[in-house]
């Protein structure tokens, strides 16, 4: 049975290292901030959450399977927040979408002067 735990551990890892790869690629190669924080975000939080889960079902022991499922309820929680709060940040701070996002509904929010065909 402990050889089962194993191999489950195992592919939780290397998919969590997976996503976390995917994350840091997409860094470098997407084009805009938004596009790269949605990456990092995304990916970053499901790579880090399944080698929290991997530990606790590696452990088997309570104390470390409760530290483990609270650590991917808080990467749960602030990830998409924290995200969300930047690139709002950034939006308002004058950074634009990259010309490949076709509707830009904030534009309407915070630049209603702007038309989305004047947009560079």
């Amino acid at each position: 049975m402990n050889g089962v735990f194993d191999i489950i551990v195992g592919l939780m890892l290397v998919l969590g290292a997976l996503f976390a790869l995917v994350g840091s690629i997409g860094l470098l190669r997407l084009n805009d901030v938004y596009m790269r924080m949605h990456a990092a975000s995304k990916a970053g939080t499901l790579g880090s959450g399944l080698a929290l889960l991997a530990l606790a079902v590696y452990a088997h022991e309570l104390d470390v399977v409760t530290r483990a499922l609270a650590g991917v309820v808080f990467f749960l929680l602030t990830a998409p927040i924290s995200a969300h709060l930047l690139a709002r940040a950034a939006y308002i701070a004058g950074y634009r979408p990259c010309a490949e996002t076709k509707v830009d509904e904030l534009q309407k929010v915070y630049r209603p002067e702007e038309t989305t065909k004047g947009r560079t």
